[in-house]
């Protein structure tokens, strides 16, 4: 995923999660909230509970291939905040990659 289609600042990621949609999983937390760009962009927060600084990149990598295989099927002008839960942990690729294109697509309907 290109750098420019990422959330990266404190404040962005702030602003969506106070003032935007949320959907749950049992794997991800999304916050969502349309945008002024012609393109959707994504931040990615794993927190210290899931493990250490290597195991959090795993899963940030596993999130951003998955992103980058389903982004073709979205184009809303949305920013989302993707938040991995422990529960994900020790969940097969194939498995995330469904759960993640599921809610993707129900955020669609809720804008």
């Amino acid at each position: 995923m290109r750098k420019l289609y990422r959330v990266k600042k404190d404040y962005d990621f702030e602003y969506i999660i106070n003032n935007g949609n949320t959907i749950k999983s049992k794997n991800f937390i999304i916050y969502f909230k349309t945008n002024n760009f012609p393109y959707d962009r994504f931040g990615i927060s794993v927190g210290k509970k899931i493990g250490n600084a290597v195991t959090r990149n795993k899963y940030k990598r596993k999130i951003r291939a998955i992103i980058d295989n389903i982004k073709k099927n979205f184009n809303n002008q949305t920013d989302y905040i993707i938040i991995l839960r422990k529960n994900a942990l020790n969940k097969s690729f194939s498995l995330l990659s469904n759960d993640l294109k599921d809610m993707l697509q129900k955020t669609r309907k809720e804008i």
